[in-house]
């Protein structure tokens, strides 16, 4: 949790503050963002336990937890990110009950209060093409393209895309192999222009590329590109290409989606290629599709449209 000790800490509260530094040294084939999250959601719960004198194990209950998500939601935390720090508790208490520190595990069956669900933004078909279709001649501007083109073609995930190594990329099978959340591996297709600006790019990267970088997506340094990089990457180049959008490198995952639902109708595909281990989260690009016809119904059928005057 990378805080000191401090010594006004009772006995009791140093003793848990040391068995959530153990329980987070369990947590090593986890990514570094969920490491991160669950030390900041374990010592803000701990401070919360502190500040009400609560020193036992065996009063935390379902009724303390319930109180806690309370105050929590109150302090404006949505229920995505109280759903992160249930998931923080529950591991956390099932390591405890693993040493035999408690028995039940107070934070099993509890859930989060619902958010709304807030759709994804996306472009229409030709906002994507002015993105993609910009001339370039700079490596930085060749690679850049590649990576745009790389995202909307495959629906990539930003960490999916700065994770590509050289040796997961066939060009000629124009496919990838690419390490999705929990560490999962799948196969996507690569489009036929994603090919063309990747074939492009990797005929220069060696100008950048340290040796034996085997990154795909390198910086001016010849360094793996990271997830921060390329968001700002993305946002210079709509400035640079005169382009009126607010763009981040999701938005084109989002766009892959739900054009490919818009055209094929084929929830289950677009849920393999997008690496959703829960179709119901897949299920949000049918509400986009909706949005779109609802649109359409409403311009068009004479009993939708509003008389005028």
């Amino acid at each position: 949790m990378g805080e000191t000790q401090s010594a006004s800490l009772t006995p009791a509260q140093a003793a848990r503050r040391a068995a959530c530094e153990d329980f987070l040294r369990t947590l090593a084939g986890r990514s570094a963002h969920t490491r991160a999250a669950y030390a900041r959601d374990l010592l803000q719960f701990t401070q919360w336990l502190e500040g009400r004198g609560i020193d036992d194990y065996q009063a935390i209950d379902s009724h303390c937890l319930r109180a806690y998500v309370a105050d929590r939601h109150r302090d404006g935390l949505g229920g995505t990110s109280l759903a992160r720090a249930l998931s923080a508790l529950r591991a956390w208490f099932k390591h405890l009950g693993a040493q035999g520190l408690i028995g039940a595990n107070p934070a099993h069956g509890l859930r989060p209060p619902k958010s709304p669900r807030r759709l994804p933004r996306t472009l229409d078909v030709d906002q994507v093409t002015r993105v993609l279709e910009q001339d370039v001649e700079s490596v930085l501007a060749m690679r850049d393209r590649a990576m745009w083109e790389t995202l909307y073609s495959s629906g990539l995930r930003v960490s999916e895309l700065v994770g590509l190594d050289l040796a997961s990329l066939d060009l000629r099978s124009a496919e990838a192999r690419v390490l999705g959340k929990g560490r999962k591996e799948r196969v996507v297709p690569v489009g036929r222009h994603a090919v063309e600006a990747l074939t492009a790019w990797l005929a220069r990267r060696h100008e950048l590329a340290r040796a034996e970088m085997p990154a795909v997506f390198v910086n001016h340094r010849g360094g793996r590109l990271t997830t921060r990089g390329v968001q700002q990457r993305l946002a210079r180049w709509c400035v640079t290409q005169g382009l009126d959008l607010s763009l981040h490198p999701h938005m084109l995952r989002h766009c892959f989606a739900s054009h490919l639902l818009e055209s094929s109708g084929d929830l289950r595909a677009v849920q393999e290629l997008l690496g959703h281990a829960n179709i119901s989260t897949t299920q949000i690009y049918t509400h986009l599709d909706f949005q779109r016809l609802a649109q359409v119904y409403d311009a068009s059928h004479p009993r939708a449209r509003r008389r005028s005057g």
